[in-house]
């Protein structure tokens, strides 16, 4: 698990690998990850928006950007947290991810942005 702390929000992070499968005559890597996003903070956030860089080992990177998370931009109350599960395809075994979420603090009506730490995605089978 990997963790970091943003302005009062902690975010914590576990993955997992899901299996292999053949898509369009080519091999892809399935992993999830599991997110914990607590508000650690004296104040009322939302989370409004997303942003990942996805890079596999053959050194592709996907970006992906949107609103929310799996459709819902939660509310956390001061000691309040909100979990959700998703995955990634990769085209190799390895890989990683990092990013940030885009909130808005509801006392201040700041937007601000809470860094998701970089963690590594690896199929048990390609260690050493």
């Amino acid at each position: 698990m990997v963790q970091q702390i943003t302005r009062g929000i902690k975010i914590s992070v576990d993955t997992t690998f899901e299996g292999t499968f053949y898509k369009n005559y080519r091999m892809h890597f399935a992993f999830g990850y599991r997110i914990t996003i607590e508000n650690q903070s004296k104040d009322s956030v939302q989370l409004t928006s997303r942003f990942w860089e996805i890079k596999d080992a053959l050194n592709n990177t996907e970006i992906v950007e949107g609103e929310g998370v799996i459709g819902k931009k939660p509310v956390l109350k001061p000691g309040e947290s909100h979990t959700y599960n998703s995955g990634c395809l990769l085209s190799s075994p390895f890989g990683g991810m990092k990013g940030h979420y885009n909130m808005v603090n509801f006392t201040s009506t700041r937007k601000f942005k809470v860094a998701i730490p970089g963690f590594k995605l690896s199929a048990p089978f390609a260690l050493n």
